[in-house]
């Protein structure tokens, strides 16, 4: 993902709400903070959560306005210090609707983006040339225009006029949002990795551990805030941490009782402590930080304190299946083939459909968001081979000993997660064997026969011969894996051959070099 689409996937909600209540177009807004921020990367906008470069006025410094030095224009000059993002995003609005230079920007449509960029240069915004150029450009490179589009409609619907008062737009906005949502968006299924309880420890395989959450498959999500109303109150931005970058947010009940919900190994994080957000908003961005995580993953915890003050860790399952009641949301939380919401869903949720088998649960994940596999749909007949490879392989794999099929349901879960089939147990020769499908979607064999070692994508004659063997439907199993060992076999063999004849090569080469001299 590059980095301006991570930026807006962190901030779109941010200037949808700005556009909604000012009439700024979101998408000028976008590129703004893209360009003046360098992506939310600048040391202004890492310390001071300054995204637009506005500087700190003697009225702001008067009224207890926190500011940084920084060198721009001149050395040693004052710029506004945020408590969070989203802060500096509202007073970037309130700069140019209060600041008289800008009015003429205000009598434009609120998706004329083009207008608003030119109006922002003629009035001084940046001392650089070519800034509505700029902006139009990062603009349409992006598509940010599909943002104004989309708070256009969102108007029209609720009958409202930009330019009406602020706090009322947003109220209204508020409003008709929902009130729950999961911490990440998808259409079917959380793809669950790691379920709440006891488990092998990921970093130690001699212990166990009370996992104390549950483990969501993810790759650059924008992680949400499940409720209205919640209250950020701890964010971690030390990603040397065990828990990596972090976010916690607290939700009251009428019975004086908190649930605090915690988001861990972020790549980043958009709000600030004593933030309040609602159902659907964007915290950070999934990632891999923290020093207890073998790959990108959200983990998702759940804590009740009581009114009396005791706290306890609780199933996240029994917390979604919760707000999934309350918020109608039909999305289930899948943990090898099994929805981990049903056992709190209550009796009068009827189990619907034949529980899956292996085979189901397979095309399942393989067609889901977040497989990053797929089965069907791509463009490269190659990429498409390895993919059909990827899967009946994976089926072959699995199957081998008779495991049973909670077995099989959790090595195709592991599999699908990190993109990677262990042969191992088809080839008893080898130290080690495995298939992975790289991020283009190449199939690459690993292989160790304890004296070569063979890293190498496979031809696409191979993964023809491949796919012939796993899709026939006369041969047996046990011929299928006799045929898929004896491929690999062959590609080894192959290699270690070319290996020799390359060292030796080298050897004649060197030995001719030493006899010139």
């Amino acid at each position: 993902m590059g980095k301006n689409q991570q930026y807006i996937n962190l901030y779109s909600t941010f200037a949808m709400e700005q556009m909604r209540k000012y009439g700024i177009p979101a998408s000028v807004t976008l590129a703004q903070g893209i360009l003046e921020s360098s992506n939310g990367q600048s040391a202004l906008a890492r310390s001071e959560n300054n995204h637009f470069g506005i500087k700190a006025t003697p009225a702001w410094i008067a009224q207890g306005g926190a500011y940084g030095i920084y060198t721009d224009d001149k050395p040693n000059e004052k710029f506004c210090r945020y408590d969070s993002v989203r802060d500096s995003y509202e007073h970037h609005s309130k700069f140019l609707k209060e600041n008289s230079r800008y009015a003429a920007c205000f009598a434009l449509a609120a998706d004329d983006y083009k207008g608003w960029t030119q109006g922002l240069e003629k009035a001084g915004y940046a001392t650089g040339g070519n800034y509505a150029a700029t902006l139009q450009h990062i603009i349409e490179q992006n598509g940010l225009q599909g943002y104004d589009q989309t708070v256009m409609q969102q108007m029209q619907a609720e009958g409202r006029e930009f330019g009406a008062d602020a706090e009322t737009l947003g109220t209204a906005a508020a409003e008709s949002e929902s009130k729950y949502s999961f911490p990440v968006e998808r259409e079917e299924f959380l793809f669950i990795t790691s379920p709440f309880g006891m488990r092998q420890d990921p970093t130690d395989a001699d212990k166990q551990q009370m996992h104390k959450g549950v483990d969501i498959c993810c790759k650059g999500d924008a992680v949400l805030a499940t409720e209205n109303g919640g209250k950020v109150v701890a964010v971690n931005q030390n990603a040397a941490t065990a828990s990596g970058k972090s976010v916690t947010v607290e939700y009251g009940r009428a019975d004086g009782s908190k649930v605090l919900c915690t988001y861990m190994h972020l790549s980043d994080i958009c709000v600030g402590v004593g933030d309040t957000v609602r159902a659907g908003e964007r915290l950070g961005i999934s990632g891999s930080t923290g020093t207890r995580t073998t790959g990108e993953h959200l983990h998702f915890g759940v804590v009740n304190i009581y009114a009396d003050g005791t706290r306890r860790d609780i199933d996240p399952a029994a917390y979604l299946a919760d707000i999934a009641r309350k918020g109608n949301i039909k999305v289930q939380a899948l943990y090898n083939g099994a929805d981990l919401l049903a056992k709190y869903k209550g009796a009068e949720v009827a189990a619907t459909g034949k529980p899956l088998t292996p085979d189901d649960w397979m095309k399942k994940l393989l067609s889901s968001e977040d497989s990053g596999v797929g089965i069907s749909g791509c463009s490269d007949p190659i990429v498409d081979m390895a993919m059909t490879a990827f899967a009946s392989l994976m089926l072959l794999a699995v199957q081998i000993d008779n495991r049973r099929e909670e077995e099989q349901m959790a090595a195709i879960s592991a599999a699908v997660d990190r993109q990677r089939i262990d042969l191992a147990v088809l080839m008893p020769g080898m130290k080690s064997c495995a298939l992975v499908l790289g991020e283009d979607g190449k199939a690459v064999l690993h292989a160790d026969n304890g004296t070569v070692q063979v890293s190498r994508e496979l031809t696409s004659a191979e993964l023809s011969r491949l796919s012939v063997t796993l899709g026939s439907e006369t041969l047996t199993e046990e011929s299928k894996r006799m045929r898929v060992a004896g491929m690999v076999n062959a590609i080894v063999l192959s290699e270690v051959v070319s290996q020799n004849f390359e060292q030796e090569m080298n050897r004649q080469q060197g030995q001719t070099e030493n006899f010139r001299r």
